[in-house]
């Protein structure tokens, strides 16, 4: 089940519009950082899309579990 609407803009808030990736086998050290707009959810044509990902895989419908991905560490994320 996705994140509420409330725990997206949550972390949203918490990311300052930023991929909060901090995986490093996808090629940048520490913290990705990449510049996110918020119109941009969900749109994985545009350098500026990015989605809400669970870090547990469970979706559990709180803001520590919830982290906002560009969709570049998304993709990363699908072949692991």
């Amino acid at each position: 089940m996705p994140f509420s609407e409330y725990i997206v803009k949550q972390a949203w808030r918490r990311s300052g519009g930023r991929c909060e990736c901090i995986r490093t086998t996808h090629g940048h050290s520490r913290t990705c950082r990449k510049k996110l707009l918020e119109l941009y959810r969900g749109d994985d044509e545009s350098d500026y899309g990015w989605e809400a990902h669970s870090k547990s895989g469970a979706y559990l419908n709180n803001i520590a579990d919830c982290e906002i991905l560009c969709w570049d560490c998304m993709e990363e994320l699908r072949y692991l």
